[in-house]
């Protein structure tokens, strides 16, 4: 099955999009960092809170951040907050760890959205309690950085939910799901399973910032059929890179998607090798 192929019937990329009712003229260009993490995320520095991202993505020129803590969305709103005033979007998003350890970006528009997907598929996850002296502290701040406190459940563990469910309820909620750094060894869709799946469609995928498109399609060939896009995986400042560069007319996950595909003067290209 091509990349951009439909599941159960239901589009996926640039056909769910709405008529175009801008103007050329209207086009923007938007660098973007779409796979990063707070202090919520065990593995995440604690600098990655709220103001230092915002400081951060504005001294790099990033205009788009999506948060993507593990498995959790409890830092999202303060990162919005944080960024108010600023011109910088926030997309609500989560790395989710599926039953097969396969990372996925889990991305939407609103928190309204990714607060009902989250409330549905948090039943899902094992009931483990963190041992921060091993796997590192899970801190919820204000927009300020200031702590609120800790979440005791671990958050680096794999849901119930298969790829393909997860996919599904994705989708319920008008999210996006993106295979996280896909070439990667752990957690990687492509060393985990050995190929891409063949029952399921995956239109974009995340490649670690390890590797260049050219370099994946070369030990992947697969890939050549899949919208690629480069992923910071940040976990701490130095790694808010915004090596992705759209252009749409709006900071929307419709429009980046519609970006990849190149419709109507949209466009994508990868910064990777430019910073």
């Amino acid at each position: 099955m091509d990349c951009w192929q439909t599941l159960a019937g239901r589009p996926y990329g640039p056909v769910t999009v709405q008529p175009v009712t801008f103007q050329k003229e209207d086009l923007i260009t938007i660098r973007a960092e779409l796979h990063l993490h707070t202090v919520l995320s065990p593995c995440a520095s604690i600098e990655m809170i709220p103001p230092l991202i915002i400081s951060e993505a504005l001294n790099k020129n990033i205009d788009l951040i999506a948060v993507t803590d593990h498995n959790a969305i409890g830092n999202i709103e303060a990162v919005i907050e944080a960024a108010e005033g600023t011109g910088i979007t926030i997309i609500p998003g989560v790395e989710l760890q599926t039953r097969e350890d396969i990372h996925s970006l889990c991305l939407f528009d609103t928190f309204a959205k990714i607060e009902e997907f989250y409330n549905e598929i948090l039943p899902t996850f094992p009931d483990i309690k963190n041992n921060a002296e091993f796997f590192g502290e899970q801190f919820i701040v204000d927009a300020t950085g200031e702590f609120i406190k800790r979440e005791k459940r671990l958050l680096i563990t794999a849901s119930s939910l298969s790829l393909k469910e997860a996919l599904i309820k994705v989708r319920k909620f008008n999210g996006i799901l993106i295979p996280a750094h896909v070439n990667r060894t752990t957690f990687g869709l492509l060393p985990v399973l050995g190929m891409l799946p063949t029952d399921i469609d995956l239109p974009i995928l995340e490649l670690s910032r390890h590797m260049s498109f050219t370099e994946a399609i070369s030990a992947y060939p697969q890939l050549a059929k899949c919208k690629l896009i480069h992923g910071g995986d940040a976990h701490m400042l130095d790694e808010i890179r915004g090596w992705n560069q759209f252009t749409v007319y709006k900071p929307l996950i419709s429009e980046l998607i519609s970006a990849l595909y190149e419709q109507d003067g949209r466009f994508y290209k990868s910064l990777r090798n430019k910073t």
